[in-house]
């Protein structure tokens, strides 16, 4: 997005640095935090939780981490950086917290919402995200919180985690996370100045396609994480759009 938006290539790589190290420390606190829930329902893809690696040696990697992305954040700017901790906060709160309340669904949205303000505060000239660009990657977060939780909904009641997908169920889930996704895609097409161009006509034919397909699969329960992933596809779909599209205002 910030190559697209014709910052510098020092910006650029500052950019990727600062998101990278953010999501590396979010990764791996989540690993360090949910320990003891991954051990106790055996979960084989997770290294702490199986006893392939320790909780100190993860929670110092997610502890460095985030000591790299404060200091490469706050090289972006002081805008920037407050508004990408800031996102970064959010997940690690999801991770200490909010992940078993009513309020699950929340530091998803903020943090993808406001990413694409954190990276626009990074160009020169420090301008802001258009309205849209933020609201669509609000809702795209939600649906990737949807997508992420449906295959661990049996996990994570088994530990006592609550959040909201295991308060109103998988279906209620799969299809609020199938809402979610679309209404992103469609802000992406529809909201920018001007007709819509053919491609991102075609792209929003695509992100359909994945959404149902994603959400038939979500529907059908067990530990598929392939709606996961389709939701990622539906994501990637929608930077695509952004990086074509006048997302940056000023």
């Amino acid at each position: 997005m910030a190559a697209g938006a014709g910052a510098p290539g020092a910006t650029v790589a500052l950019v990727g640095a600062a998101i990278l190290t953010g999501q590396l420390s979010v990764g791996w606190s989540n690993d360090w935090i949910d320990a003891g829930r991954d051990a106790a329902v055996g979960r084989p893809d997770k290294p702490v939780g199986s006893g392939r690696l320790s909780v100190a040696a993860v929670r110092t990697a997610a502890l460095s981490a985030t000591v790299a992305c404060v200091v490469l954040s706050l090289a972006l700017g002081w805008r920037a950086g407050l508004v990408h901790l800031a996102t970064v906060a959010s997940a690690w709160a999801y991770n200490a917290r909010l992940k078993s309340t009513v309020w699950s669904w929340a530091p998803y949205a903020f943090s993808f919402g406001f990413l694409p303000l954190a990276i626009a505060l990074a160009l020169p000239g420090a301008p802001v995200a258009a309205w849209w660009a933020m609201a669509a990657g609000a809702l795209l977060g939600v649906g990737a919180h949807g997508a992420n939780v449906i295959p661990d909904l049996q996990d994570d009641h088994a530990t006592g985690v609550r959040g909201l997908p295991h308060r109103v169920g998988g279906t209620a889930t799969s299809i609020g996370t199938a809402v979610a996704l679309l209404s992103a895609t469609g802000l992406v097409v529809l909201a920018p100045a001007g007709p819509p161009r053919a491609a991102a006509a075609g792209a929003l034919v695509l992100a359909v396609g994945l959404t149902i397909a994603g959400t038939v699969l979500a529907l059908g329960g067990g530990r598929n994480r392939l709606p996961f992933l389709f939701a990622i596809a539906v994501a990637a779909v929608d930077v695509v759009l952004l990086v074509l599209s006048d997302w940056v205002v000023g």
